[in-house]
């Protein structure tokens, strides 16, 4: 009798830019012992997936690992899997990039560890129609989405044990639903539980089941390296596994494929895992969505075409996440446009080489998104990724130039909003200005030191923000899946639950009532003119050097704001000034401000921080600073960023700190700081007043 066949398929990540102690603590915790656990027990069989990313750490940090792989690997228990490098999101790349991104990945895996993987893993189980074009021509033979695809399809769960054929364009690749069931057993709950399931399985269907997950489940997430390891969980299951071998055999994805044929044809619509298609949607649709789904609990049979939206929605949904995504489309062209050039000298091929490289560790997917996991409210990740796409894009610049010096202007919708922005370019910085969004500049990178100077992200409401009163402060005892937690990481988040009107870009001009104070700056409710803090401002001339802009909003207050971009020999300034005009009826008296925020990250590290009348202030410093000047040092970036406010009263400073869901529970992250130059200001009739705020930033010796 034929055994019935069990395959899984275990993947370990870690983004790029994480830090060091998190990934050690996760090959101590999970990596490293999952490893010797499958060791003991040489009958179990199973899939493979490590990161680009996290095997370039793993080599670095721990090369014996790659010996335990080896081994495992000739004994036939491990079948790599390949897939991106630097885990991108596929669909979301060009598709060059897709093709570099698996190629080297596939190198990578035959120069180390003596394998050329036949299997590709989709960073987040994301798959669109289109893929099976960009496996195929890559050499991938197949690769595993959710139940959930093809659910969503119309299939039904008892035709999903086996593997069908994808096809697009004539391209054609096999895929294998993994099934939810599984991933919510193992390692959750008894042994038995997952054999039983797997036995009715055997009786009912026949052929194979697959499953894939994370291999941070077993000891990274909370509660599961006691579970797994102290309490025996995953040797246990392992010896489950092997104590059926009458009936049952765990086989690698390439073995299950050889000993069945294909159960047909699928054709499966733009999906994820189900919990990322409710993460994707907008806080409103995935309030309802969710409420929804609750209804249709006792529902199976419906409950799949509740789909909730598909990933590229985080694009739309975060404008951050889109800023990064098109600058790194951005960069990809420039970079791709290098490979026209004549020049074969090496220094030549080097620079682009290292700026492929950037551009592809640019594209790992994390900081894109945001739900349980995901990074996109994570700023280090978020800078990771700047830092990588800033250096790529000044090498392909430098190079695409004749002389080590320039300074340039470009006019294109650069992130795809049906609006032209400015891009500012030299080989000291790089700037955008956004005319539509109240003539604000949402990124400034110092090409100095590849830093990122805004990189914030707005304070918006979440739906998991309702949950946190109700959430405990600590962890429970027992091990449970991460999509089942309610955790604070500390008592009294809800105090911190501010929601921007705006965008945090820097130069914006807020214009609001005289007995505002700071601590409605602290609280986000300053209510500030619109028109002009977030209206649309019309282009009246623009050079190499700046440009000339005017508010089109109807206002008593109709501004014109002026850029000026210019290199220093320490670094470069931006100056934007302002001229306010009063057109209202009678005098009119209000507050001006001019706002700057800047995110240097570690607001409680001692290598950054506020420097003010000779004294220093932590980055989470909330103040009413009575001054016309003040800086910003970042020893780390080494850099120093003065801002200078001619007349200014004061500056009103406050941290930007979000609250989020994390796989470790809600916890408050520090976005940046929220710098705002102040002037009173009283005018009559048809008169003006000028207001300057100027950046200037330079590098530290």
């Amino acid at each position: 009798m034929r055994k019935f066949q069990l395959t899984l398929i275990i993947h370990a990540h870690q983004p790029v830019g994480n830090f060091d102690d998190v990934i050690e603590r996760a090959y101590a915790q999970c990596y490293l012992p999952f490893l010797e656990t499958l060791a003991q027990h040489p009958s179990v069989c199973l899939g493979m997936h490590f990161s680009g990313s996290l095997l370039e750490w793993i080599e670095r940090s721990h090369p014996a690992y790659f010996d335990r792989l080896r081994n495992l690997i000739r004994n036939g228990q491990i079948e790599l899997i390949g897939g991106g490098f630097y885990e991108p999101i596929l669909v979301a790349i060009p598709p060059a990039d897709r093709l570099e991104q698996i190629t080297r990945f596939s190198n990578y895996l035959e120069r180390h560890l003596g394998v050329r993987p036949r299997g590709a893993w989709l960073a987040e189980r994301v798959w669109e129609p289109h893929l099976p074009s960009t496996l195929a021509p890559a050499g991938i033979d197949y690769t595993l989405v959710d139940d959930n695809h093809f659910l969503g399809a119309g299939f039904e769960s008892d035709q999903l044990y086996g593997h069908y054929v994808a096809e697009d364009q004539g391209s054609s690749v096999k895929i294998l639903p993994g099934l939810r069931e599984l991933r919510y057993l193992i390692p959750f709950r008894n042994v038995a539980e997952t054999t039983d399931f797997l036995h009715i399985a055997a009786i009912r269907h026949g052929g194979f089941a697959a499953m894939g997950d994370d291999l941070e489940k077993f000891g990274s997430w909370p509660g599961t390296h006691d579970l797994c390891y102290r309490d025996r969980w995953l040797d246990n299951f392992f010896s489950e596994l092997e104590s059926n071998s009458a009936w049952l055999e765990t086989v690698t994805p390439s073995a299950a494929i050889a000993t069945h044929e294909p159960l047909g044809r699928a054709d499966l619509p733009a999906a994820s895992y189900s919990e990322m298609m409710e993460w994707s949607l907008p806080t409103s649709a995935r309030s309802r969505f969710h409420a929804l789904a609750e209804e249709f609990v006792q529902r199976p049979d419906a409950r799949p075409f509740l789909r909730g939206g598909i990933w590229r929605n985080f694009l739309s949904k975060y404008p951050e996440s889109n800023l990064l995504h098109k600058k790194m489309l951005n960069v990809s062209r420039k970079v791709h446009d290098l490979e026209r050039s004549q020049r074969v000298d090496h220094p030549f091929i080097d620079a682009r080489e290292r700026a492929q490289t950037l551009l592809l560790r640019g594209q790992c997917n994390d900081p894109y998104w945001h739900g349980v996991f995901g990074g996109l409210y994570s700023p280090h990740l978020r800078t990771a990724l700047w830092r990588s796409l800033q250096e790529a894009e000044a090498i392909a610049d430098g190079l695409a130039h004749v002389t080590a010096e320039y300074q340039s202007v470009s006019k294109f919708d650069f992130d795809s909003d049906a609006h032209e922005e400015l891009y500012f370019t030299s080989h000291r910085f790089a700037a955008l200005l956004k005319p539509f969004d109240g003539a604000t500049i949402p990124a400034i990178d110092c090409r100095q030191s590849n830093a990122a100077l805004v990189n914030a992200l707005s304070r918006r409401r979440e739906p998991y923000h309702s949950k946190l009163k109700d959430a405990p402060s600590k962890h429970g005892p027992t091990a449970h899946s991460i999509h089942n937690g309610n955790r604070a990481k500390e008592d009294g988040l809800t105090r911190y639950l501010h929601y921007d009107r705006w965008a945090r870009n820097c130069f914006r001009l807020l214009v609001f009532d005289r007995a505002k104070s700071h601590l409605d700056c602290a609280t986000a409710s300053l209510q500030e003119d619109a028109g002009l803090a977030n209206g649309s401002y019309k282009l009246l001339n623009f050079s190499r050097e700046g440009a000339s802009l005017a508010s089109e909003a109807a206002t008593e207050w109709p501004a014109e704001k002026s850029f000026v971009f210019e290199v220093t020999d320490a670094g470069f300034d931006i100056s934007c000034d302002v001229t306010l005009r009063r057109e209202g009826q009678g005098s009119g008296s209000a507050t001006a401000g001019i706002e700057a925020v800047l995110n240097f990250l570690a607001p409680d590290a001692n290598d950054r921080y506020f420097e003010f009348g000779g004294e220093r202030y932590p980055l989470r410093w909330s103040s009413a600073a009575v001054a016309s000047e003040l800086a910003i040092v970042d020893e780390w970036q080494k850099l120093r960023v003065t801002l200078t406010a001619p007349g200014a009263k004061e500056f009103w400073i406050t941290p930007i700190e979000t609250v989020s869901e994390s796989e470790d529970g809600y916890e408050r992250v520090y976005q940046g700081s929220q710098i705002i130059a102040i002037w009173p200001i009283d005018l009559v009739p048809a008169s003006e007043t000028h207001l300057t705020l100027k950046l200037s930033v330079s590098k530290l010796q």
